[in-house]
């Protein structure tokens, strides 16, 4: 079953019921005030806050903080835990997941001013997001990182379409391979993916894996952005929440 259309963003009051088959997108903005950044902070391990200090501007440092008790908020409230209380483990490309074993799923990513978490019950996942730059979108960047079918599909299309393209193949191509947890380790020209506006979201062809269990959705950020989530079918539902109740 396919799951409705990204469905608009609301503010919930409380922490909403979590199902099998269903997906959570939570989206929070970046720039905090420091009242909500120290509470971020505090929420942190050692080896959090060394990630951070390694930023070399303010700006990027504070984003990290918050991306990351971002996460631990909101983890933590499915868990009825506190957020300082969780531990991570890592995979061998650097995916965390929770050191407990627990059938609680979730991926971040932010860009630019805008952090997504995605939070689902025993389906792997990965979700990408993009601040949408009309320069980095080139074909000279399509051929390094796209499959033959991709740039052949990318030239395909007009140039007044091609920027919107190029970051939903991006956003498609490494919500996916967060998903099956190897990062930038994955060949990002061993499978394809659908780019063109009138096309579904999709995995179309995947080495060592089966296209068809992955579903590949674009989640609606704003003007600006691209996003993208991929998780193991069956899916029914996503729901999409902004802000921390």
């Amino acid at each position: 079953m396919e799951p409705e259309e990204t469905p608009t963003w609301t503010e919930p009051t409380k922490l909403p019921s979590l199902e099998t088959g269903t997906v959570h997108v939570w989206r929070i903005a970046l720039d905090q005030q420091d009242e909500s950044l120290e509470r971020f902070r505090r929420m942190l391990e050692p080896d959090e806050l060394n990630r951070a200090s390694r930023f070399h501007f303010e700006k990027h440092r504070r984003h990290f903080i918050v991306a990351r008790g971002f996460l631990r908020s909101v983890v933590a409230r499915y868990l009825e835990t506190q957020p300082e209380a969780l531990r991570f483990s890592y995979g061998a490309y650097g995916k965390p997941t929770l050191a407990s074993e627990h059938v609680l799923r979730f991926n971040l990513s932010h860009s630019h001013e805008v952090a997504l978490l995605a939070v689902a019950l025993e389906a792997e996942l990965g979700v990408d997001v993009e601040h949408i730059r009309a320069d980095f979108a080139s074909d000279e960047i399509a051929r390094r990182f796209f499959s033959r079918a991709e740039v052949e599909a990318f030239n395909a299309l007009p140039k007044e379409e091609q920027v919107a393209a190029f970051f939903r193949c991006w956003t498609r191509k490494e919500a996916y391979i967060k998903a099956i947890g190897k990062g930038m380790s994955q060949a990002l020209d061993a499978f394809d993916v659908t780019l063109a506006p009138d096309a579904q979201p999709a995995l179309l062809r995947a080495e060592d894996d089966d296209a068809s269990r992955w579903l590949l959705t674009d989640i609606k950020v704003g003007a600006g952005y691209a996003a993208a989530l991929a998780i193991e079918a069956p899916v029914t539902t996503i729901r999409c929440f902004r802000n921390v109740f």
